[in-house]
């Protein structure tokens, strides 16, 4: 088999993303707070065998891999850090009752201290819906544009809501060529999935409960269960925006945006999945 000859630039970077897996069961005391090791899967070590906390981490590493192993670094190194590094100070801080986003600068800086590569960024998924994300300063460009390390909370919520996806200005034919069966007349509906990404101050956090709050009051009560051409403003057949997702995007990023500000946080972006095949973000 040929291998094209390497034509990286100089001083380019892989970026490994290794997603650790775990358990924290109820009856396990703080001194045991480790779990025992074992395969990272699916479910996470130890298994659930009780009542407990399941986590799951991304932790992404960034350098130039090893010439001989092609290994940025092993990756049983990067769950060994966050078992011993991670693991220990959720337990603590789930004894004291401190936010999970103050904690992320210091979960990044103890997964940092035990890897002998450059990490990026750190980030921990509480629930299905909820992810939080921490980057080391100069690997992402916020830190740069604010002056400071910022925790991006990304929450997501749902609305159910129908549609038809029509142009005024084109004839029949032409919106029945060009969007098919979302032409339809009576219009069609989709379970819309929401996720706005907010970045937060880590010493000042704005709370989850408060992004999905203002995403509950200025986005799914103004959308949910309506027609949005017949029903909306922003969608109004007689002279709104088409209703694509890329355009449903854009409109709950413009409307959650000040609420956002005003409450101590950022906006940064909203994503919006029409279907689990089909997302916009925006901005992109």
């Amino acid at each position: 088999m040929h291998v094209p000859p390497d034509t990286h630039r100089a001083g380019s970077i892989h970026r490994l993303t290794r997603t650790v897996r775990l358990n924290i069961l109820q009856a396990q005391p703080p001194s045991d707070a480790v779990p025992r090791k074992g395969v990272n899967g699916e479910g996470g070590k130890p298994a659930m065998d009780g009542f407990g906390a399941h986590y799951e981490f991304e932790v992404r590493c960034e350098g130039e891999p090893n010439a001989e192993t092609g290994y940025l670094i092993n990756i049983k190194e990067i769950d060994t850090a966050v078992r011993e590094g991670v693991v220990p100070l959720i337990v603590s801080a789930s004894v004291d009752g401190r936010s999970p986003i103050a904690l992320m600068p210091r979960l990044l800086a103890e997964t940092s201290d035990r890897l002998p590569v450059g990490v990026a960024s750190i980030a921990l998924r509480l629930t299905p819906s909820l992810m939080l994300e921490f980057f080391a300063a100069g690997f992402h460009h916020d830190s740069k544009e604010t002056g400071m390390a910022e925790v991006i909370v990304r929450q997501m919520l749902e609305f159910s809501a129908a549609h038809r996806l029509h142009v005024p200005g084109l004839s029949d034919a032409e919106n029945k060529a060009l969007f098919g069966k979302c032409n339809n007349p009576a219009g069609h509906g989709h379970n819309y999935r929401i996720e706005p990404a907010v970045a937060v101050n880590p010493d000042r956090p704005m709370t989850v409960d408060a992004i999905e709050r203002i995403t509950d009051e200025v986005v799914i009560e103004r959308f949910d269960h309506k027609h949005l051409n017949d029903q909306t403003e922003e969608f109004a057949a007689d002279g709104g925006l088409n209703p694509s997702v890329e355009n449903i995007a854009r409109v709950c990023y413009r409307l959650l945006d000040r609420p956002i500000a005003d409450a101590g946080g950022r906006l940064k972006a909203v994503t919006v999945w029409e279907t689990d095949r089909t997302s916009c973000t925006y901005p992109g």
